[in-house]
């Protein structure tokens, strides 16, 4: 694009910016764009230090991560700063892991800019549950496993396992499971699939730090994934993957491959496979 083409980031405004899984050069290039022109960016705990090398020299930072456990600036001050900003003329840039709709309370914090009469712009952003899967070389859908995928939080506004969602519907009518931000309650997450019908031996996978060089993949099982992780001592930031796509990994951890490690191949229905490439020929 020319430089006419790219939207001018005006004072008083805020862009709230969905800074990918991880790795910085997932960021799209709206948001390297944003990260030029913003005169003030407020950053999330889980950006990526190196993303914001990319921000113009003269450019504020001003830290406000939220983690589980730990002590984290209050949502409502979080909102009521960008506002602040916003309103003495500078061009606050909001940067947020992954994308900032997707559990990311992004939401929330648009909802209060625009009661407050701040105009917004939103960037999206690469979700760690489809792009720290695909890095893991878990595909998020595959013709012959699935057809619908369920992406949920592993705790409600209050860090509790969510009392609203309908584990027993989502046992037994979702085919692959995401999990974001679930490894404080996955015991209880677990059990509750497995008595709402989930069977305990269904493929289970544990990314951390996803898309990073210092990124984990535990493979497991719906009964043995808890127990698993804390013997292996996997932290948290972290996306779970539940469900039959998690063989896939088998043959497409590119990662893997690119470390000189054996390519595995699977055929995830049989001859189904076969019979797909006659009908993509036909």
């Amino acid at each position: 694009m020319r430089d006419a083409e790219w939207p001018e980031f005006l004072p008083g405004w805020v862009w709230l910016a969905g800074a990918g899984p991880g790795d910085p050069s997932l960021i799209t290039l709206q948001v390297l764009n944003a990260l030029q022109q913003a005169d003030f960016i407020v950053y999330d705990a889980l950006i990526d230090p190196r993303i914001l090398d990319w921000a113009r020299e003269d450019a504020e930072v001003e830290y406000a991560g939220k983690r589980g456990g730990k002590p984290s600036p209050n949502q409502r001050d979080i909102s009521l700063r960008l506002i602040e900003l916003a309103r003495a003329g500078r061009k606050v840039l909001r940067l947020k892991g992954g994308d900032p709709f997707v559990f990311g309370r992004g939401g929330e914090e648009a909802q209060s800019l625009v009661r407050a009469g701040i105009p917004i712009r939103i960037l999206p952003g690469i979700s760690a549950g489809i792009g720290g899967l695909a890095y893991a070389g878990i595909p998020l859908t595959h013709r012959d496993i699935n057809q619908a995928v369920t992406f949920l939080t592993g705790h409600d506004r209050h860090g509790l396992t969510p009392s609203a969602v309908n584990w027993q519907a989502i046992a037994k009518g979702s085919q692959v499971i995401i999990m974001y931000m679930a490894m404080k309650h996955l015991g209880e997450i677990c059990a509750r699939l497995i008595q709402g019908g989930r069977d305990g031996g269904e493929p289970v996978a544990v990314v951390s730090n996803a898309s990073l060089p210092n990124m984990q993949v535990l493979e497991t099982t719906l009964g043995q994934a808890d127990q698993d992780v804390r013997q292996h001592n996997i932290q948290p930031p972290a996306i779970i993957a539940v469900g039959e796509i998690v063989k896939m990994r088998q043959c497409l951890d590119w990662l893997g491959q690119m470390a000189g490690e054996e390519v595995r191949h699977l055929d995830p229905l049989g001859s189904r496979d076969h019979e797909h490439e006659r009908e993509d020929s036909a």
